[in-house]
């Protein structure tokens, strides 16, 4: 069963009731087929009914559930092919961001995200998805062969923020996001990014200088976690949801402001319940955006990404 996060727990007994049938069953030779489907049903509608009207701080919740799709699961779900390349030429190879090459249909592409865990073994490796300075290099030294060989970029966002630690300052961790950023505003290849869980401050805008932003149903997008957000404007951690309803960090709220284009629906219950689902939503809004950017000429590409920063930002007098 999927772990059920603290706002599904009116879904557990019915969860429970629904094994337990099962098991009767199985043990029994009783046919309780009839009451599964009553009782799935009705768990169902819950679902349903809970999922109406969630508060940003319950999307922060599902954004961050340890069943997320990462990019490495999207990636062999999406393309036709994925070979992982590693390494930044200069220190070490960073887990928290993966990239590579892909192939879908008859296109070649790059591929590049951030890389969490599911468990705490592999979340110490990846480090939680946040990247050191080699991580974003390695990014970079991808965009820079994408663009060398004419391969579109699509990246997946999903980092709390980049590594804050003394290692990661002494290597150079804001030189290497800001390279990032100045090198993506030229590249003549188009780049479309994915925020598939939580998208934090240039830990997330790192590899997300695109031409096209979608956001997953259940992402977050923000400058900074609303604990910390709640750390610095109240002293106080604990007030995390005041500043969840303050930072307009949701999908509808990130549209609306112009960050992103669209939104990827996903599965009722969030992307965790249903990978290939939500994968095939995203090959298709892959597809259709190839396709329009075959026809589009690099210095527009350029251009295009530049204008849509600009226009960032609402002025009020």
């Amino acid at each position: 069963m999927v772990k059920l996060l603290e706002f599904e727990q009116p879904l557990y007994e019915l969860y429970e009731k629904i094994e337990e049938l099962k098991r009767l069953a199985e043990t029994g030779q009783v046919d309780l087929s009839e009451e599964i489907v009553k009782i799935e049903a009705r768990a169902e509608m819950l679902k349903k009914e809970i999922y109406t009207d969630l508060s940003p701080n319950q999307i922060i919740q599902i954004s961050r559930h340890p069943s997320r799709p990462d990019t490495l699961g999207l990636s062999k779900l999406i393309f036709d092919e994925f070979m992982e390349l590693h390494g930044d030429r200069q220190f070490r190879d960073d887990p928290s961001i993966v990239g590579g090459v892909a192939s879908l249909n008859n296109d070649r592409l790059v591929v590049i995200g951030h890389q969490k865990g599911h468990d705490t073994k592999e979340n110490i490796y990846r480090n939680f998805g946040m990247p050191h300075p080699e991580g974003y290099r390695k990014a970079l030294r991808l965009m820079k062969l994408a663009e060398k060989f004419n391969m579109p970029i699509i990246t997946f966002v999903d980092t709390p923020g980049a590594f804050p630690g003394k290692e990661a300052e002494e290597r150079g961790q804001a030189e290497a996001i800001a390279r990032n950023l100045r090198e993506m505003t030229g590249l003549k290849v188009p780049v479309i990014t994915f925020v598939i869980g939580e998208g934090g401050s240039g830990g997330a805008l790192g590899i997300a200088v695109s031409n096209k932003v979608y956001m997953l149903e259940y992402a977050v997008y923000s400058v900074i976690s609303p604990e910390g957000c709640a750390s610095i404007l109240f002293r106080d951690s604990t007030k995390s949801n005041l500043a969840a309803d303050s930072l307009k960090i949701t999908a509808p709220d990130i549209v609306k402001l112009g960050v992103a284009e669209d939104i990827i629906v996903e599965p009722l219950g969030g992307a965790h319940r249903d990978w290939c689902s939500l994968a095939e939503s995203m090959k298709n809004a892959i597809l259709g955006d190839l396709k329009h950017y075959k026809s589009v000429q690099p210095q527009d590409i350029i251009s295009q990404r530049y204008q849509k920063f600009r226009k960032l930002g609402q002025f009020d007098e």
